[in-house]
């Protein structure tokens, strides 16, 4: 079984992580003056948020997996899938 305690700290952890790169990157915006560069910065921000949602989503599931049915996990794993469709660019 796996620890709640850990699995929401890593959890925490990684959205720590993406706040800091996303603070990280409007400085960097602000810094450039740049218009096309701060849409290059943005388009990078816009590929590790999906990434970010996933871990923390796929790590939540893992700190669940024990106490929900499998239809259950099926459901949020669908949810967060659905997500990351629908916020993808085309």
């Amino acid at each position: 079984m796996i620890n709640q305690v850990q699995v929401v700290r890593n959890m925490a952890l990684l959205r720590v992580i993406a706040g800091t790169l996303e603070i990280a990157a409007g400085i960097l915006m602000v810094r450039s003056g740049n218009v096309a560069v701060a849409l290059q910065i943005n388009s990078i921000l816009g590929l590790v948020g999906p990434m970010i949602l996933a871990a923390v989503s796929f790590l939540g599931v893992a700190g669940l997996a024990g106490r929900l049915s499998l239809n259950r996990l099926a459901i949020v794993g669908l949810g967060v899938l659905l997500i990351l469709i629908g916020t993808r660019q085309r």
